[in-house]
Order: structure tokens, then sequence, then C-alpha cells
């Protein structure tokens, strides 16, 4: 059976009780506009005067206020994080103005004073999340929940902010959501919109409608027991008929809707060797998976097969537990078509140094147990490792074998092709996430797939604004990171078929920054150099294009401090 969040196994997305605190106070001291809708899929806002009257009355001793800074403290572009005392804020001055927020970026807590600021947002030094600096919404992903707002002012030459204790605490706020008008029956074969997938497209287009209003019947449907979390999920799905608008699951259930959103992420590609039948061999999808490879890593032997970036990032995890370490990898770096030979051999030096072993260059022939259970991997070379976990990390493919007599496009590869709204070839039909391909501004709209978690929540956003009529084109600028032995790569940009790649720093110390180039800079990737990537960031958001004789101009912003924050120097620099 397909389950279809939240109620019994068919469970009902209705978001229905999901009413979070949430401090409804704008900035400058404000009720939100958008508070509430009206009934039947409409839009609806509130004037200030009847949000006022819904929300509950906040007493003087929940707010604090203090004095920060001297008005002259802050030229227009800079940012410095403040002491109120019950927490701190991140003060703004931007045009003349001053503004006041939540400090940490609430994805990963990052301290946004780091960050950058550009044309009324910040973006997160770390993965690359932005936040409007006047209404504290999210605008950019990663990340679900948006900043709490302070009031700033200015009195006798000083700044104050006043604000909430709590928010100064939580450093978050979600959205307010409309409420659900439809009568729920989990057994009605009928949605207004049918979410097929509970990965971050999913998500966020679901949170998206009931934050834009839509009050009617939405339902996700997933193969997965958990309620969504940080991994797409294939659907029990056996065909989608464009025609009837139904859709079928393997129980026989059939679901009519009005609107359709595809995101059913990827399934992993099948690696061929003898010994199928052995256990604890492992492909990581579930938190099951997770625990279990944890499990019996631990004092133990464990083989990771194939060096993406979900393989090697399992190898590092597993460092500090089993007793060894082997990667299995077909080419003789990893990293290699993703980061370049060079930032590659660099990372393999830091695994190795972690009691990491490569067998680059070789394949797995079979997988030998005792009792059923994985105790050899036998390399086509012959080499022999003891095992008694395996965790295969191929790559993935996307999980669209359902929709094959369905009439919705897919090109040779399973990919859906969508358009800038994330709309398929059949009115009414949308995909996001691994499953796409879709036009990126950064790269001359090519059609491109990207299966970033970053990327699936932009497209999850796009699609539910595009099936209330308010559509909004692809603008994000990819973003990727990864974390291995306590230490972060950051990524942006779209860099596939670079040919060159100019670093600067060490490569020893891991402590750079590497442009992949063709005529331009296509992408950029760092160590220990933040904040560049959310800096060069912000330059492909705007539009323009970097040349190579540029790029050590990017750099004097990070040697010279008193440039942080304004970016508008940087982006002039480049061309469109």
């Amino acid at each position: 059976m397909a389950i279809c969040f939240a109620v019994e196994v068919k469970v009902e997305l209705t978001l229905l009780d999901k009413e979070k605190e949430v401090d409804l106070m704008s900035p400058n001291g404000k009720a939100s506009p958008f508070s509430e809708c009206r009934p039947n899929g409409s839009l609806g806002h509130c004037s200030d005067e009847d949000t006022m009257t819904l929300r509950p009355q906040r007493k003087h001793r929940d707010y604090i206020e203090a004095s920060v800074c001297h008005v002259k403290d802050l030229e227009n572009g800079q940012m410095r994080e403040v002491d109120l005392g019950a927490g701190r804020a991140l003060l703004i001055k931007e045009n003349g103005e001053f503004f006041a927020m939540g400090h940490k970026c609430p994805h990963y807590g990052a301290p946004l004073v780091k960050g950058v600021l550009s044309k009324g947002h910040v973006r997160c030094p770390w993965h690359g999340a932005c936040f409007n600096i006047t209404t504290g919404d999210i605008e950019d992903f990663p990340g679900l929940d948006s900043l709490p707002t302070f009031q700033a002012r200015v009195e006798k030459e000083k700044v104050i902010i006043r604000a909430n204790k709590q928010a100064l605490q939580t450093q978050r706020r979600s959205k307010a959501m409309s409420k659900c008008s439809a009568v729920i029956n989990s057994s009605t074969g009928f949605s207004h919109i049918l979410i097929i997938g509970s990965g971050p497209a999913g998500l966020v287009c679901a949170e998206t409608l009931r934050q834009e209003g839509f009050t009617d019947r939405i339902v996700m449907c997933t193969m997965d027991k958990h309620l969504p979390y940080d991994r797409p999920k294939l659907s029990k799905v056996v065909s989608v008929d464009v025609k009837t608008r139904t859709v079928t699951f393997r129980d026989g259930f059939k679901m009519e809707y009005r609107k359709l959103f595809i995101a059913t992420g990827s399934r992993p590609k099948p690696l061929s060797y003898k010994g199928k039948d052995v256990g604890n061999v492992f492909h990581l999808r579930t938190p099951e998976d997770a625990n279990s490879i944890a499990t019996l890593a631990s004092s133990k032997n464990a083989v990771i097969v194939g060096t993406s970036f979900i393989g090697m990032e399992v190898a590092a995890a597993l460092t500090d537990k089993a007793h060894s370490v082997s990667v299995i990898g077909i080419e003789a770096v990893p990293f290699r078509k993703a980061l370049g030979e060079k930032v590659g051999k660099a990372l393999m030096k830091l695994f190795e140094s972690n009691r990491v072993k490569f067998y680059m260059l070789n394949e797995v022939w079979e997988m030998r147990g005792h009792n059923g259970q994985l105790k050899e991997v036998v390399l086509k070379s012959g080499k022999v490792l003891r095992a008694d976990v395996c965790v295969i990390g191929i790559g993935s493919s996307p999980a669209t074998a359902f929709l094959k007599q369905s009439g919705v496009h897919m090109d040779a590869k399973g990919f859906i092709p969508v358009n800038k709204i994330m709309q398929t070839n059949i009115d009414g039909v949308f995909a996001g996430g691994d499953v796409v391909t879709f036009p990126l501004a950064l790269r001359s709209n090519k059609k491109v797939n990207i299966p970033h978690w970053q990327m699936a929540h932009v497209h999850g956003r796009v699609a539910a604004l595009s099936m209330m009529g308010k559509a909004s084109d692809i603008k994000t600028v990819p973003y990727f990171w990864t974390a291995m032995f306590g230490k972060s790569i950051r990524y942006a940009g779209y860099g596939d078929g670079f040919d060159d790649v100019v670093i600067q720093g060490d490569l020893d110390e891991l402590k750079f920054v590497a442009f992949y180039t063709n005529e331009e800079v296509v992408a950029v990737a760092s160590m220990n150099y933040d904040p560049i990537v959310s800096r060069v960031a912000e330059v492909f958001g705007s539009g323009k294009t970097i040349r190579k004789r540029d790029m050590f101009q990017i750099l004097h912003c990070i040697i010279f401090p008193y440039r942080t924050g304004d970016m508008s120097w940087l982006i002039d620099k480049g061309s469109q």
C-alpha cells in the first residue's frame, strides 16, 4: 500500500492542526497580513486590525528592549551580531535603514553575520539559504523555517532593538499555515492536489500550498513509513492516467486529482556481482538502513562500493566506529568528475590519513558469506577484503518507471523534462526533485538534472506556486555541501563539462578555493574559505558572469574584512 500522510495506511496531509507558535509581528512592530485565508482554495488577506485580534495578547514582560550601538557604528551594507541580554540578534544597515532579525540560520545554525548581504537579503555562509531582511522569510533554500524579525529604531543617535524573548531563544519562525476546509475522509478517492513522493520537493510543495492559502485537500503518497525527512522516497504507484486524471496504486486503490506533483526521487543503481543472497549488504535509503550499518560496523570491517558523495560520507562516518574501512572505486581518484583531479587527490589523502584504505580502478566480483551473512568481498583483481557490512553507493536513476505508459514525456534516461514553472508536457501535471531535467538560468536555460537537496526544495515551491496560478521561474543558484572528518566542502554553480580548475590556497592544508571554468567561471568550491562560495553564488544569482581575470578580485573581498556584506562592488565586476 501507499502511505498518504497522516492517517492509517493511506494518510492524508491536511496540515489541519499544524498551528505552530509563530510570531506574527513583522519588522517595525506591524502585524503580518498573511495570517488567515478564505476557504475553497482561494486566497485572502486580513487587514492589520483583523490580524491583531487573532494574535494572542502579549505582555510587556515577553519583550526586551536594548540600545545596541551608535547610529554611526555601522556603514551601509554592514552587519553586526548584537547582545540584547536575553539573546542575540543580527543588526543590518542597508540604504540608510536599520533592520534586526535572528542571527542564526534555522537550517544548521550558521552565524549569519559571516554570510553575505546583498539587495535586501542575507545569504547563509554554510549552505546558501537566503532570508529577506525586512520580513525574515526564507527566499532560497535549503531549510523550511524563516527567521524572526525585531523592531529596530533610532533614538538620540542610538540604535534600539525591541524583540520577543522567546523568538530570541528559538531563532526560527514557521510561516502561518491556512487550514484545510475539505471534509477529511481517507477513503475518498479524490484529491485536489496529489503529491507522489515525500522527499524535500514534495514536502516544500505541500507547505507552500498551505502557506499561500490553499485550503482544499492535499494528499501525499509514499512507500516510506516515516513522515517527510531528508531523503526523497519512492512511491508504490503502478500507473498514472493523465486522460482521466487518475493514479492507481498497487493495492488497487485509485485516486483522482486536479493537479499532480511527481517527486518520486531516485532509486539506487544495481551492482552486478555473485552472491546476491548474502546479507548485510545495503543501499543507504532509510533511517533503519543507517542504524543497521552503524551497528554492524561497530568494531568490524566495513566496505564501501563507489566513490559518490554518499559513499564517501558513509566511509568518513564509519572511521571512528569500524575496525577497518575500505573503499572500492572504478576511477583512479574519488570526486574527480565533480571536483577535479587535484581536489580529489587532496581529499583522498584526507581519507587515507583517517585509516581509509582505497582500492581504486577496481570492481566487485563476488560477495561471500557464512551462514548467510557477509564475510568477504572479492574484487575483479583477485584481491579479497574482509567485510562484515557493505554499503553500495554507485549512483542512482530516476524512479519513473511507473510513468512509461502515462503520456508524461521522459527522456532516454528516464528523467522528466519540465519547463521553468515545473510543468510537464501534460497540463496540470508537475514534477520536481531528482526525477526532472529543468531549464537552469545560470547556464542559458540548458535542461539539466541536479539531484541536490537544496534544488528539490526550490522545485517544490515553484511547482506549488504554479499550481495556484502564481507562476515563479526557477532563479536559484545550485548550492551543494558535504562534510567529512569535521571539514566542509561548499559548492555553488553547475560545473558539468568544465575544462579547467583554477586553485587558490593550499590543497595540502585543505584551505583552498577552486574555480571551475570554461571561458568563464561556471562553479566554485571551497574548504575553510567561507564565505566565498556564498559570495560567488550572489554574483551568479545577479545574472552576471565571472571571467577568469576577475577571480582575484573575488578573493580580494575575503582579504579585506571591511568589504564583508556589501556585494554591489563585486557584482558590478561581472558581465551580462
